[in-house]
């Protein structure tokens, strides 16, 4: 029997306003993204990916199409169904880091595990990126690649099935966005999570398995990445 895709699109549409004033996000955008991979989405500022990004996290709903989630049809859910979905089934990392500067490493993860359905341990959700010696330290305390894999691991501690990137090296130097870049492989690796990474840095298209590129609101093409390489040998 045929894999179930994580998520599947048919001429999915996102419409801002209305009449001459409309912008459209995404004009039809047919998609599929099998469970296991890293996809990464690629195009300049303004071509849909990270609207496509948020309709696929339950962030927004498209003004038109279709989207499954592991063949569950996710447009016509009511806003209680979408933060459930959002809950049990998808981590986000953003460029910047969202985390509570009064909250220790440990505790920014609690918060989210105290919620979630079936979370692994702040502890070791910090030891998977590489911060089992930070538990204590305060965002403050932490760089900038630190407090990014802080927010992965708060991420990945509920266990999603898909973890949504939305230029997670943005705010970073290239050593340290690789660093990151690594994490986010490592996890993939060796968890099966489903990655889609949204980001300007086409060399990150190297370590992915997928590579969707964006433009005007349209896929332009789609090119699927036999042997990604290690997140290490991506320079930009």
């Amino acid at each position: 029997m045929a894999q179930i895709p994580a998520f599947e699109t048919h001429g999915l549409t996102r419409t801002f306003g209305s009449g001459g004033t409309a912008v459209h996000a995404l004009r039809g955008v047919d998609l599929v993204v099998p469970e296991g991979e890293i996809a990464v989405l690629l195009g300049p500022s303004g071509s849909g990916k990270s609207t496509l990004l948020n309709l696929l996290g339950g962030l927004d709903r498209p003004s038109g199409g279709r989207l499954d989630f592991f063949g569950r049809d996710l447009a016509g859910l009511d806003d209680r169904a979408l933060t459930r979905y959002r809950r049990d089934n998808i981590g986000f990392v953003f460029q910047f880091y969202n985390l509570m500067p009064s909250l220790t490493a440990l505790e920014n993860i609690r918060l989210v595990t105290e919620i979630a359905k079936d979370p692994i341990p702040p502890e070791e959700a910090l030891q998977k990126v590489g911060l089992g010696d930070r538990t204590h330290h305060f965002p403050a305390q932490l760089s900038g690649g630190e407090q990014q894999r802080v927010a992965i691991a708060r991420a990945i501690a509920k266990q999603p099935r898909v973890l949504f990137c939305d230029e997670p090296t943005g705010a970073l130097d290239s050593r340290t966005g690789t660093a990151v870049l690594g994490v986010l492989q490592r996890i993939n690796r060796e968890t099966g999570t489903t990655i889609l990474i949204v980001t300007h840095a086409a060399a990150t298209a190297a370590m992915a398995h997928r590579v969707i590129h964006f433009g005007d609101g349209t896929i332009r093409r789609v090119e699927v990445n036999p042997a990604p390489a290690p997140a290490e040998e991506v320079v930009w």
